[in-house]
């Protein structure tokens, strides 16, 4: 009987703890994150220093964008050839840009993106998105027959231009929304279904950390656009009398 492989996780925040578990029943996993050793050991799960972490099978990265160029620096000349590392950020053009010119040739690296958070992955995570871009080697083929067999995940490939360029529409625009119609007051008594849903549906984002927020809108070079072409489309709808 084969080994399982080793994993280790980078980052214990909220997505990390979400993944911790289902990593552990089928991996030999560790996790790093200095900042939540405490945390991590209460849980229990192995905490270990960057050093250990490295040698794992796989590398998974849930760190947050900002986080990223300094743990792949750290992280390059600890890895060695055949390593698979794949980073989670909710953009993908610019992890791939960074994992592809900052870590070795020898290891190959695939984007992913988890379509699916603690909010809405609170029932289980089978029949959820996850888009895997593959960025270096064949690894990300075993990866995502694994994750569809497995947990059930609807597994999409695509490249980091292809998940931005629609990521902004899908995940950009509703944190901007979100964002937006938590600031329009409290919810009134006088309401329809519809409004309830939008708001329930809303609201799955309105609780994410302020780096998610910031890199889906941020982070995303296409989201300019479409909030430009919302703003039009918005101003085109108002009537008449309440325009200035």
């Amino acid at each position: 009987m084969s080994r399982p492989p080793s994993l280790a996780l980078f980052g214990f925040g909220a997505f990390g703890r979400l993944l911790a578990p289902l990593l552990a029943t089928e991996t030999s996993l560790v996790i790093c994150d200095p900042a939540r050793q405490a945390e991590v050991v209460a849980a229990g799960y192995p905490s270990v220093p960057p050093e250990e972490a490295a040698r794992a099978d796989i590398l998974l990265l849930a760190v947050p964008l900002a986080a990223l160029p300094g743990l792949l620096r750290q992280l390059a000349p600890l890895l060695r050839p055949g390593q698979l590392v794949i980073d989670t950020c909710s953009v993908k053009e610019e992890p791939a840009r960074l994992m592809r010119s900052l870590l070795p040739e020898a290891v190959e690296l695939i984007g992913s993106h988890p379509m699916f958070g603690p909010a809405s992955a609170a029932r289980g995570i089978a029949g959820a998105q996850l888009v895997l871009c593959p960025l270096r080697g064949q690894g990300w083929r075993r990866l995502a027959a694994h994750l569809r067999g497995r947990h059930g995940l609807r597994v999409i490939i695509a490249s980091p231009e292809e998940h931005d360029a629609q990521a902004a529409l899908s995940q950009g625009l509703t944190h901007l929304l979100g964002r937006a119609m938590a600031g329009m007051g409290p919810t009134p008594r006088i309401r329809t279904r519809s409004f309830e849903l939008m708001m329930e549906a809303l609201s799955m984002v309105t609780g994410d950390a302020p780096d998610v927020y910031e890199a889906v809108t941020g982070a995303n070079r296409h989201l300019g656009p479409l909030r430009a072409r919302l703003a039009r489309a918005l101003a085109e709808e108002t009537p008449a009398q309440d325009r200035p």
